[in-house]
């Protein structure tokens, strides 16, 4: 039976639940998005930034697989260059043997369209997917994952990912009760951070949208990094849309005295049963932007806004060396090879030498699907 790959219109949308009920049938934990029209990056004219999704579409109309692209405008060692992230492939090789190559053809229709392509998000290298990509020549580039545990008792009794089994959910009930984990915690983060230094001149302060300064932001510190995607005042509303819908950020605009540091987009979320964090209430700085050397000064004045809005704790993907010491000297725990940057063989020739352009490299969850998970 042939498979034809399309775009995702309305008209498809009913094929899509019935797919997504089979993968759900199936118990695969997987589906695809049921309305056509994209929620998050809707618009393609005129914008560095948006969304696309495709199908792949049997001969009697039923849906087999999908998956997305999310082109962004990168700047690469001075020059403007269209990158495209993916999320999927999703496809029914995961319940029949019939459809096991269509997720390896999805991979490749999307190089078609996107040859410069990436993916970050992956959580290791065992994932059969980057087993998969790297046979084709990609290259895998592992970056961390930057931890602050606000409230340890909450953390220890409610993170899910780590009360996986019956002896760690003993372990970490031990921990919290007792006052041990407590305390193990709290003098953790506090020796890390004694390398950080509070700079009291510096404010945050909330926005409802990225204007002018935050163009001027841009333009000071775009040529500080080898490469990263665009972030100026239009392409950041669009991101961080002001109209409600996700990821609703919170925008924090970082100034000393009266001139503009940088900024941050955080996330504020109260989990429900979340396989990771349980019905943890979870903060997230999911974008950041300065120059590297006032990196400190952003995640300081970020932490300090979302501890005291009462998270339980801070996670944040990050890439840049300079930004994952300035999470280090806020007392963070750097958890090393924590997600993998996945790179196509023409997105690696884009980034030659990559040994050199990837230490001035700047990726964070915003540069990935988006700030999920969070």
């Amino acid at each position: 039976m042939a498979i034809k790959v399309v775009p995702y219109e309305p008209e498809h949308e009913s094929a899509v639940a019935a797919f997504n009920q089979r993968m759900l049938e199936g118990n695969t934990g997987w589906g695809w998005y049921e309305i056509a029209r994209d929620q998050w990056l809707p618009e393609r004219e005129n914008k560095r930034t948006w969304r696309e999704h495709y199908l792949a579409i049997d001969d009697e109309g039923q849906v087999r697989g999908a998956y997305a692209h999310k082109p962004h405008e990168w700047q690469i060692r001075g020059e403007r260059v269209l990158v495209a992230d993916w999320q999927g492939p999703v496809s029914e090789g995961l319940l029949s043997p019939r459809y096991a190559t269509l997720g390896l053809r999805l991979i490749r229709e999307m190089l078609k369209r996107y040859p410069v392509l990436y993916s970050w998000g992956h959580g290791g290298h065992e994932a059969a997917m980057l087993q998969m990509i790297v046979k084709l020549g990609w290259l895998i580039h592992e970056t961390p994952f930057c931890l602050k545990v606000l409230h340890p008792f909450r953390f220890l009794r409610g993170n899910a990912y780590l009360r996986g089994s019956r002896r760690n959910r003993i372990a970490l009930d031990a921990l919290a009760f007792s006052g041990l984990g407590w305390l193990g915690l709290k003098l953790l983060h506090g020796v890390l951070g004694l390398r950080g230094r509070r700079d009291r001149s510096v404010r945050v302060e909330v926005v409802d949208a990225f204007g002018p300064w935050a163009d001027a932001v841009w333009e000071r510190a775009r040529n500080d990094y080898q490469a990263l995607g665009v972030r100026d005042g239009a392409t950041m509303n669009d991101l961080v849309p002001r109209d409600g819908r996700w990821p609703r950020g919170i925008r924090l605009r970082v100034r000393r005295g009266e001139t503009d540091l940088g900024w941050a987009v955080v996330l504020d979320n109260q989990l429900e049963d979340d396989p990771r964090f349980g019905n943890l209430r979870v903060g997230c700085v999911a974008d950041c932007l300065a120059r590297p050397e006032d990196a400190d000064a952003v995640i300081d004045a970020a932490t300090r806004f979302l501890r005291a809005r009462g998270v339980d704790m801070i996670g944040s993907n990050q890439s840049h060396p300079a930004w994952i010491r300035a999470f280090a000297r806020a007392g963070y725990v750097i958890l090393e090879n924590r997600r993998c940057f996945a790179v196509s063989p023409a997105f690696q020739e884009a980034l030659s030498p990559f040994e050199t352009v990837s230490a001035g490299l700047h990726l964070t969850n915003m540069d990935g699907h988006g700030p999920s998970g969070f």
